[in-house]
């Protein structure tokens, strides 16, 4: 085929595709299968290979996803995205709808003699969306963040087939739409079943596999889970109508997928017959739901309401109450954290409860037991508000066996080491943190996790296996580990063991910031490591600290100087440093570090935007807090520099120029630090 021919048959292919997934996604009404849709799509691919210059970035074909996205880049919003007002009663949408009527004037007699026309939406339970298009094409795609600025996650968006990446006609220049990503029930169920199947812990609920889906580095990998969007709010200076349910309409002509269940209601009394409705029917819908959102229908009377600080006068959500069921308390089981950390869960007789059936619920510690009362064999209420595990918030006294016995617990369930309680803390702990089996293994676990030491070839089934037959019960048991030890393990071939001695090797050069987060000291979180090894610079230093110069040490307060006191005074733990050090871990800042330091960028605070050519851009933000910097990821009047590559953001650069702030560039920044 030649060029001509092929330019021509990948656009046709490519507006047959889009005509199909508008179909499809938007229509509900395929009119092709699913087999002749990828026959189409594979020549498409098969194409775009061979002829690459006729690729664009609006082809279908980028729907399959493969681009890695190793950075999600802060973008700011140009609108905020504000969080609506919740309400749960009848009265608070009474109340809503009379400070709608006071702001807009409406006094006295007159405060109900004009019905507001109102638009009902379902409040989709997912994760916010802004849609950027500039002449009908997406430009990005942003989350929610804090409100004034996201995460760019416009790869991954781009995979999912109900979000246009090309408008049909009859659009606005450039607006942005919002909307909710969501799994689709069916979806999310057989994603699940997926990995119980292979042995992998299933996904906690629909909104949070949403969230986490989203931030997915490799975006095959979105594309696989086959999230669906709803489009619900649009924003821009050209928008065709003075009325939002009007605008949603457009915007469904667009190829946007709109809800078929939103609706104009006149008064607020239409408004509580449609939330009526939707809580009784939510459960029979394809996908979450939560509530009910309410607007004002007339921009013009939106633009009289305004705003306060956090949400608009012109907009509510109505939050469904929670759904409780009673159900039969068959056991108590108890988990072990690495830190000791004992949590007991209900096992419960199973039940359906908003939409799932649960076996399972949270009971957080003893102190809930035990203000609850709640015993083997009670019944109790169950209720799943936003719980990623049921709750248990109460018991039918009337139900209670007669012989039921308080449950009380003093010893591990794991080891039975006798239990003990830190003052001011509502957990128990198993003081056994050498010889109890899941404290042991957690500990391992959070040593070689990707923060830590990142020995991604140890993943948590291995570690248990070595744990098991006896090769480590510490994390320095791991760095005396031969490759003749693994070849004879279960599911080890020689691959599998060289990959995971080279992992092990390569964690040595980890430094020791990294090193002293992945020993796992109580309370010593990431960013407290850091600063602590930048104060200390070697282990020896830290060991001999006193509690005082600890507590001199920025985010070093007396609970972190106590635990890491009391972590070295531990002897297993004293040996453990040891052998680490014997091996040849990072236990002091490198020479480098150690001479390369200095106050120059002290008390100035640093954003990086754009690719580098002579280091990257983790290792600027080293070298700004090693000078005594402050990296941070958005600009404003008190940011003191933006260090810029190329590609740097536009609108990072809009931002720093209408806020004078100074843009360096490599040259100039390593000056600074000279």
């Amino acid at each position: 085929m030649d060029k001509t021919a092929a330019k021509a048959r990948i656009e046709e292919l490519s507006k047959q595709l889009e005509q199909h997934n508008y179909n499809y996604y938007v229509l509900d009404n395929p009119t092709i299968s699913d087999f002749d849709f990828d026959k189409l799509l594979e020549e498409l691919i098969a194409l775009e290979k061979q002829f690459p210059e006729f690729l664009n970035a609006e082809s279908p074909s980028q729907r399959v996803g493969g681009q890695i996205t190793k950075e999600f880049k802060s973008v700011k919003h140009k609108y905020p995205m504000l969080s609506l007002s919740n309400s749960y009663s009848t009265e608070d949408m009474e109340d809503f709808d009379r400070r709608v009527c006071e702001g807009l004037g409406m006094k006295g007699n007159d405060l109900f003699a004009q019905e507001i026309e109102y638009v009902c939406e379902l409040k989709f339970d997912g994760l916010s969306i802004g849609l950027t298009y500039v002449d009908g094409k997406l430009q990005y795609a942003v989350t929610r963040g804090d409100g004034v600025q996201g995460d760019d996650v416009t790869t991954n968006v781009k995979t999912i087939k109900s979000i246009p990446l090309k408008l049909r006609e009859n659009f606005p220049k450039e607006f942005e739409i919002r909307g909710e990503i969501f799994f689709p029930r069916k979806v999310f169920d057989a994603i699940n079943k997926e990995r119980e199947d292979i042995g992998e812990p299933p996904l906690a609920n629909p909104r949070n596999a949403a969230s986490g889906t989203m931030k997915m580095q490799d975006s095959a990998v979105v594309a696989k889970r086959n999230l669906d969007c709803f489009l619900y709010h649009m924003l821009g200076e050209n928008v065709p109508h003075q009325k939002h349910y009007e605008n949603i309409l457009a915007a469904k002509s667009w190829g946007f997928k709109t809800s078929e269940h939103t609706k104009v209601c006149s008064g607020i009394q239409e408004v509580l017959k449609f939330i009526e409705h939707w809580d009784k029917e939510r459960h029979n819908l394809p996908f979450e739901i939560d509530g009910i959102v309410i607007k004002v229908n007339d921009y013009k009377q939106q633009n009289n309401l305004g705003f306060t600080a956090k949400s608009p006068r012109w907009a509510i959500a109505y939050k469904f109450k929670a759904e409780q069921v009673s159900t039969e308390l068959q056991s108590i089981s108890y988990q072990v954290g690495r830190t000791g950390a004992i949590t007991p869960v209900a096992n419960l007789k199973p039940v359906l409860l908003a939409g799932t059936t649960v076996k399972r619920a949270s009971l957080h510690n003893a102190d809930i037991i035990e203000k609850l009362d709640v015993r083997i064999g009670d019944f109790v209420y169950v209720e799943k508000g936003g719980e990623i595990i049921p709750k248990i918030i109460g018991v039918d006294l009337s139900k209670r066996p007669a012989d039921s016995k308080t449950i009380y617990i003093d010893a591990c369930p794991e080891c039975g080491t006798k239990l003990v309680r830190h003052e001011d803390e509502a957990a128990h702990y198993c003081p056994n943190e050498m010889g109890c089996a899941p404290q042991v293994k957690g500990k391992i676990e959070h040593f070689v996790a990707r923060k830590g030491m990142n020995i991604d070839s140890l993943g948590g089934e291995t570690i248990a296996q070595l744990y098991e037959v006896g090769l480590i019960k510490n994390i320095a048991d791991l760095y005396d580990l031969k490759k003749e030890q693994l070849l004879p393990l279960e599911r080890m071939a020689e691959k599998s063991a060289d990959n995971l001695i080279e992992g092990i090797e390569a964690s040595k050069k980890v430094p020791f910031e990294r090193v002293l987060f992945a020993i796992g000291i109580r309370h010593v979180g990431e960013t407290t490591a850091k600063k602590i090894s930048k104060k200390v610079k070697s282990i020896k230093v830290l060991l001999n600290s006193t509690k005082e110069e600890l507590l001199a040490i920025d985010e070093v307060g007396e609970i972190i100087a106590v635990s890491i006191a009391e972590h070295f005074s531990n002897p297993n733990n004293k040996n453990i440093v040891d052998r680490l050090i014997a091996k040849g871990l990072q236990f002091e800042l490198s020479e480098e570090q150690q001479q390369g330091g200095s106050d120059k960028l002290k008390d100035l605070s640093i954003v990086i935007s754009g690719v580098f050519e002579k280091f990257s851009r983790d290792q600027y933000k080293e070298m700004i807090e090693l000078h005594g910097g402050k990296n941070s990821s958005s600009i404003s009047k008190k940011t003191s520099y933006v260090l810029a590559g190329d590609n740097m953001g536009p609108e990072k650069l809009k931002k720093a120029e209408s806020l004078g702030v100074k843009i360096i560039n490599e040259d100039e920044f390593l000056e600074l630090i000279k």
